[in-house]
């Protein structure tokens, strides 16, 4: 009776203790090693990239703020910053699995999505375009009859895509790519006639022959833009809306917008700039 007494004793505090290390938030597990992990893009440009191997972009930007607000909440002077690369395919398995604390790139917030990561305020909003060969004869979507769409797959761009196709009868055939560099490649060689694709994402990427490819006037879907959390961790996704909260009362995101964007000259909207503002929660 002892030795089962012992016994239910012993798993009853390695299940305790299990249960204990689970829950540790994300702010208690970087105070304690000093140190968060980012997940980041490389080739996200202009939000997440490596340039010169330093990881850069506007979502970086925003997120080194929000890290030095970390690091005044936690009272710690020199926060270690671990960089993590993900593709747009393990981008949130890795903040699931605690590989990262956060993943600061260029995600759309969704309701699927929600089941699986939590997200920040929104920081951004775009809307899934369409690129094409100006000598295609390609105006806009709906002369996309029986031709092929390019589309990096699983993504938000995938599903817009996939919903126009459908409700406007198109007949497209939709061919699934692992990143842009591949959708801007089969583009130009002819493998397909249209490449879909994040907006301003569409306008950054590197094109062999940019004069002779034309971005169509369609918005397939509204694309918001935000950092991506761990799942159930309240304190953490607190931490990180009040650090933008803050940036968005100071004014400071303008100067990181302009730093990025004026280059291809995309003014912020009456949208973005109430993004901004709704984003400016007071405490």
């Amino acid at each position: 009776m002892r030795c089962g007494f012992l016994g239910l004793f012993f798993l009853l505090s390695t299940v305790l203790a299990g249960y204990a290390e689970a829950a540790e938030s994300r702010l208690e597990q970087i105070s304690k090693t000093k140190t968060i992990k980012i997940a980041h893009r490389t080739d996200a440009t202009p939000f997440s990239f490596v340039k010169n191997d330093e990881v850069t972009g506007y979502t970086i930007d925003i997120c080194k703020f929000v890290v030095q607000s970390l690091e005044r909440r936690l009272n710690i002077q020199g926060l270690k910053t671990e960089w993590v690369p993900v593709t747009t395919q393990t981008r949130f398995d890795a903040v699931t699995s605690g590989k990262a604390d956060m993943e600061c790139g260029a995600s759309t917030v969704t309701l699927g999505r929600m089941k699986q990561v939590e997200f920040s305020s929104f920081i951004f909003v775009q809307s899934t375009g369409l690129v094409a060969k100006t000598s295609s004869g390609v105006k806009r979507a709906a002369d996309l009859t029986g031709k092929k769409i390019a589309v990096i797959s699983g993504t938000t761009n995938e599903q817009a895509v996939t919903r126009i196709n459908e409700t406007a009868k198109l007949k497209a055939i939709i061919v699934p790519v692992k990143d842009r560099a591949e959708g801007v490649s089969l583009l130009e060689s002819g493998g397909a006639d249209a490449f879909a694709g994040d907006k301003i994402l569409l306008a950054a990427a590197q094109y062999e022959n940019p004069q002779g490819l034309a971005m169509l006037p369609d918005d397939l879907s509204l694309e918001p833009y935000a950092i991506v959390l761990p799942l159930g961790d309240g304190d953490f996704r607190l931490a990180v809306n009040a650090a933008l909260a803050d940036f968005y009362r100071r004014g400071a995101i303008m100067p990181i917008y302009s730093k990025w964007f004026s280059n291809v000259h995309l003014e912020p909207g009456v949208l973005l700039e109430a993004l901004f503002v709704l984003g400016a929660l007071p405490e």
